[in-house]
């Protein structure tokens, strides 16, 4: 692959603009055999792309012919490209992420579901239309488990019900949830499987209760460490993906 070409994948611009970063000498390579940073100025070089290291105006990227990120979404923002009332959710991505070029109508990384404006937690975004809709139908049963704080306190009548199967106002088939667990008097954790309208919210107040507070913590078998904190964003790696598969 063309060097240009390359930076034109990973969301750089347009090829022209591509090939004027590398002519002006602000794209370097990593040399892992002379273990340094090599400047690059031929646009056309022929280069490998898989596992390749770059800097990009002295910031460091890696190479994903497809993006699987995670986001620890903070409160106060929307799932939108085009947000009403709270900031985007994509504002808190670097630029090439959100213009790298998509067979689609709609560039760069995009939203695996979404989460309310008040929810925080886990968020999957990519550029794989498949890993998307894998990951998003509710045929495939991908757990979800969210920590709630409730209202009031939660009484084990509420968590019989919930894992019963409760029925929502737009639907006469009970929905339930796949588990949950007290974990506080006013808190329990909660999985779903389904990925209906203000699930969550809805599910609590059909028993009477009511969700104050909602944090998404893991999807299939990936649980969101502590260590990205809220509004950061990293890659996924390959073994992380394979515990999303359903």
């Amino acid at each position: 692959m063309q060097l240009q070409d390359m930076l034109y994948s990973q969301g750089f611009g347009v090829r022209r603009v591509c090939s004027g970063l590398v002519q002006q000498g602000w794209v370097q390579l990593w040399d892992a055999q002379a273990n340094e940073w090599v400047a690059e100025t031929d646009s056309t070089a022929d280069i490998e792309p898989e596992g390749l290291r770059f800097k990009v105006q002295g910031v460091e990227w890696e190479y994903h012919a497809l993006g699987y990120v995670l986001l620890n979404k903070p409160a106060g923002t929307e799932c939108s490209q085009k947000p009403s009332a709270y900031p985007s959710i994509y504002s808190l991505l670097p630029v090439p992420l959100r213009t790298r070029p998509n067979k689609n109508a709609i560039q760069g990384l995009q939203a695996v579901g979404r989460l309310d404006q008040d929810t925080t937690g886990m968020l999957l975004l990519s550029d794989d239309g498949q890993f998307i809709h894998r990951m998003s139908s509710p045929k495939k049963h991908v757990p979800k488990r969210y920590q709630v704080t409730a209202k009031h306190a939660v009484t084990e009548q509420q968590i019989e019900r919930l894992l019963a199967g409760v029925v929502l106002d737009d639907d006469p088939k009970p929905v339930k949830a796949a588990a949950c667990v007290k974990t506080g008097d006013n808190t329990l954790d909660l999985t779903l499987t389904e990925g209906k309208y203000h699930q969550v919210k809805r599910m609590l107040a059909a028993v009477g209760n009511r969700v104050e507070g909602l944090h998404r913590a893991q999807i299939g078998g990936l649980v969101l460490s502590d260590e990205l904190k809220p509004g950061e964003w990293r890659w996924l790696t390959a073994d992380e993906l394979a515990l999303l598969k359903p």
